[in-house]
């Protein structure tokens, strides 16, 4: 069976609010095996906005349905727990992977966060390279290993 992702672009959404980490992203995503289409929102409420077609984000050409979120915990107006849980609970959005990507390292947030349905919990490494390195890692599991739903734009 061939991976859908070797005949296009994967699409991932990022859910950050920090420019300077969204700019670390794309340098990341940029230089991966994968090529990746990385679309960038700045918090839960626009998140959300971009992944039910509405708002901004009423054109589905300008939302297309991502392969993968990479979602902050902490963010403005909508945390990132807020949002999970509204896509784990919408039939639409559901089998969209979730990794969260965040500067915690409580164990409550770990335990909540995999409770309400995420896929993968990563703390952001502190160190630009190692974040980096993380983020290519990252995107060659997620779209050269994993077999992943069909997207539906």
């Amino acid at each position: 069976m061939t991976n859908a992702i070797e005949k296009r672009n994967a699409l991932v959404l990022l859910v950050e609010d920090d420019p300077g980490d969204q700019a670390l992203t794309r340098r990341a995503l940029d230089h991966g095996k994968i090529k990746i289409d990385l679309r960038i929102v700045n918090d839960g409420e626009e998140a959300l906005q971009y992944l039910l077609h509405e708002g901004d984000y009423a054109e589905v050409d300008t939302s297309r349905r991502p392969d993968l979120v990479l979602l902050d915990l902490n963010l403005p107006k909508m945390d990132g727990r807020q949002v999970l849980e509204r896509m784990r609970n919408h039939p639409e959005l559901r089998r969209i992977p979730v990794v969260a990507l965040t500067t915690s390292k409580q164990e409550e947030d770990i335990v909540r966060t995999y409770d309400l349905g995420v896929n993968s919990y990563i703390t952001k490494p502190v160190d630009m390279g190692q974040f980096v390195d993380t983020l290519r890692s990252l995107g060659d599991y997620w779209f050269q290993v994993v077999v992943l739903p069909p997207r539906e734009d």
